[in-house]
């Protein structure tokens, strides 16, 4: 597995694109990994200090989750280097989405990512300028449609990623208007915990979960977790948080969703402690489950060691390569926590809007609450039975499926 990983590491993309925008600092890269099945996937991000490797990297995890999700395409990502605070924002990636426009429109499809809206940021822009939708690239050079079919496939994923949740089974409020785009990566992160449990063994309900940041991963997944009866008995976010080991009530759990400030918890949350405190506590709390869903690149060896003490059991990876390791997917870090735990992941956990995706580009699909949300769930499910199939152990998951995806790309 090693030397696989290397070789896909070490291969170059197969396309790099780079942008210097004429009227700030900012500066982008799309980098297409591959053209595999004639086209390439992947959002759109924004950070201050991205570069060009991250986006390499990220452009690499992506086509390793569409062995996944589908459908059968090379990896691709969008990074801006740009301060997303700043009020200069939306003109940057308006002038930037008019310089990849012909690549959308062939052969590329991209979305929203970190700090980069899909709904009301990318969909809008590109639409001012003439493209269909943000998939449409894949529309065209993967599937090769007709006039016909893409008028289908096109209104498919206009109409089900900005779908309005009315089943109250997968909203956290009815009367807020939350969007299939908002849920479903952490609906996908919940569900692979559920499944891991049914299959590899062990009772769900009840147990105690630890969540790494409270964006829309984190708080979706802690909603979906709490809503099947696992006690979420801790919440670190950037500015503080929160514990209760006795677990917060579903009820509560809600409130903390739908009161967030912005993509955080909120600073007026009763009881919030400093991120110092919470930082020195949290990894010590008795928990079976752990929730990474913050940035990537954070979680350390020595946490890692600390939460197994306290009986850690399943990590399911909301964030893409959660563990503080410079490799590109499976560090020093990573591996340890795979030999000692049961990972999953990021390509498998947290698939959920590329799959999302890929389902919406099928042919006359049912667009449903129901049947969107259930088919990424049979997906992660079909996609971790694969990997039990060949490690029926609790440990070296992550290995496993590594393997499995490898062997697609290779």
């Amino acid at each position: 597995m090693k030397d696989l990983l290397a070789k896909f590491e070490n291969k170059q993309p197969e396309i790099v694109f780079e942008w210097k925008d004429p009227e700030t600092e900012a500066e982008g890269w799309v980098v297409i990994n591959s053209l595999r099945g004639g086209a390439a996937g992947g959002g759109t991000r924004m950070r201050k200090g991205l570069d060009k490797r991250e986006v390499e990297s990220l452009a690499k995890t992506m086509e390793v989750k569409f062995t996944v999700s589908g459908p059968a395409i090379g990896g691709a990502k969008s990074g801006i280097n740009f301060d997303p605070a700043d009020p200069r924002k939306r003109g940057v990636l308006e002038r930037w989405y008019k310089a990849v426009i012909p690549l959308l429109k062939s052969y590329y499809g991209t979305g929203g990512d970190l700090n980069v809206d899909e709904i009301h940021e990318v969909i809008p822009i590109t639409e001012d300028y003439g493209l269909w939708h943000p998939q449409e690239g894949i529309v065209n050079g993967h599937f090769n449609a007709t006039e016909p079919q893409k008028i289908n496939k096109i209104g498919q994923l206009r109409q089900g990623v900005v779908k309005v949740i009315e089943d109250p089974h997968f909203s956290p409020s009815t009367a807020r208007k939350y969007t299939i785009a908002d849920m479903i990566t952490g609906f996908g992160v919940a569900e692979a915990v559920r499944h891991y449990y049914n299959i590899w063994g062990g009772q769900f309900e009840g147990k105690r979960a630890i969540i790494q940041g409270w964006g829309n991963v984190g708080a979706a997944a802690g909603y979906y977790l709490a809503s099947k009866g696992v006690k979420i008995v801790g919440i670190i976010d950037r500015a503080g948080g929160l514990l209760n080991e006795n677990g917060y009530t579903f009820e509560e759990i809600t409130d903390l969703f739908l009161n967030r400030q912005g993509n955080a918890l909120n600073p007026d949350t009763p009881g919030l402690i400093s991120f110092d405190e919470i930082n020195s506590r949290i990894w010590d709390l008795p928990a079976e489950v752990f929730i990474p869903a913050a940035a990537s690149r954070l979680v350390t060896r020595e946490q890692v060691e600390r939460m197994i003490r306290s009986g850690m059991e399943v990590i399911s990876c909301g964030a893409n390569v959660p563990f503080q390791d410079p490799e590109i997917f499976f560090g020093p870090t990573g591996e340890f926590a795979d030999r000692n735990l049961s990972v999953i992941p990021d390509f498998i956990a947290n698939c959920g809007m590329a799959r999302v995706f890929a389902y919406l580009m099928e042919s006359e699909v049912e667009i449903t609450d129901e049947a969107i949300f259930g088919d990424t769930s049979s997906t992660i499910r079909t996609a971790l039975e694969k990997s039990h199939a060949k490690q029926v152990q609790k440990t070296e998951i992550a290995k496993t499926s590594f393997e499995i995806a490898l062997g697609q790309l290779l």
